[in-house]
């Protein structure tokens, strides 16, 4: 047999293969000579095609007796999945639409999974998968909408440690960035982007929601050093970086139950010992931080900044003045006009 007679062969039978996965996967039982004629070969190919599916990590099962033949069961590992062009589109629209739901791991886990899948699909389906993640909204607590596109490539350069470059408003501008991106983060309602600025020489945390024509350039990088975890990275500079004040308290509560109560994007809680935590706040005005934390239902105390018990007094007093004219105005039986 000759070489290129060889790889034909090979290559027929890595397709019958494939195509004898697909025909399991719809779930149901098929009797070896149905294989068989499905395939156009005899049950003795069948077998040791099956065989081949096996030694790839396919649980097919055979079944025996009357109504039996093969099956694909569940195994203790997941195997390469074989998706037709519509699952391959509804799973990818998933994952976009729905990636930042679930929290920061959840978030990271499906575009990592978005990211195999975009670098093997056809250029036909991208846009249907594009048109179908943009018609899922979210209630309140979702994240906010951003270009599926974006999140793709962006993903994809994070992936392939190339340079990205895109649109962004700061100041009052949108100026064009070129950057060394590193991970992509999501919170509680956005995605952000770790990324190393080149044209400003440091660390930035970006908002892909604010992003304008996003683009993976050709220039590939070695990547640098990161500051820490990305995720607690960005966390900080969400939680204080973009405000004026910010704010340290020590909370009677244990931490878990304090970051039960906090979203991770309004607040830091670090563990002091099991029954106390400590909590790191940003806000545009102190009394609003100050309110927020007194709104967890803890008692509290203000680690700093000073000045922010004196702000804890006049809330009180504030507050005192209230209920105490509630009261005189419920004392007060008699009906206006008489």
């Amino acid at each position: 047999m000759t070489e290129t007679a060889a790889r034909e062969g090979e290559r027929s039978t890595t397709e019958r293969v494939l195509v004898l996965l697909g025909l399991l996967q719809r779930g149901r039982s098929w009797s070896g000579p149905e294989l068989a004629a499905r395939l156009g070969v005899t049950s003795r190919t069948v077998r040791r095609d099956v065989e081949r599916l096996r030694a790839l990590g396919y649980p097919v099962h055979a079944l025996q007796g009357v109504g039996g033949g093969y099956r694909l069961g569940a195994g203790s590992e997941l195997p390469p999945l074989l998706l037709d062009d519509e699952e391959a589109t509804a799973t990818a629209a998933s994952l976009l639409a729905g990636a930042g739901g679930g929290g920061p791991g959840a978030g990271e886990a499906a575009l990592r999974a978005l990211a195999k899948i975009d670098r093997v699909m056809p250029a036909r389906l991208r846009h249907e998968v594009s048109a179908l993640a943009g018609a899922v909204e979210f209630f309140e607590g979702g994240p906010e909408r951003v270009e599926p596109a974006s999140l793709v490539t962006l993903a994809g350069a994070c992936r392939d440690e190339v340079e990205a470059r895109f649109r962004y408003p700061s100041r009052g501008e949108v100026t064009e960035r070129r950057v060394e991106p590193y991970r992509l983060v999501a919170s509680d309602r956005r995605w952000y982007l770790l990324a190393y600025d080149l044209d400003r020489d440091d660390w930035r945390t970006f908002r892909v929601d604010r992003m304008t024509e996003v683009a993976a350039r050709t220039w590939r990088f070695t990547p640098r050093p990161a500051p820490e975890d990305a995720a607690a990275y960005v966390q900080r500079g969400v939680v204080t970086g973009a405000y004026p004040h910010r704010a340290r308290f020590l909370v009677h509560a244990p931490a878990e139950e304090v970051r039960a109560q906090v979203p991770a994007s309004a607040a830091l809680v670090h563990a002091r010992g099991e029954h106390a935590c400590e909590l790191v706040s940003g806000g545009s005005v102190p009394d609003r931080i100050l309110a927020y934390v007194a709104m967890l239902g803890h008692s509290f105390e203000v680690i700093e900044p000073p000045e922010l018990v004196d702000r804890c007094a006049a809330m009180a007093e504030r507050l005192r003045a209230a209920a105490e004219r509630r009261v005189s105005s419920a004392g007060d039986s008699r009906t206006p006009g008489t």
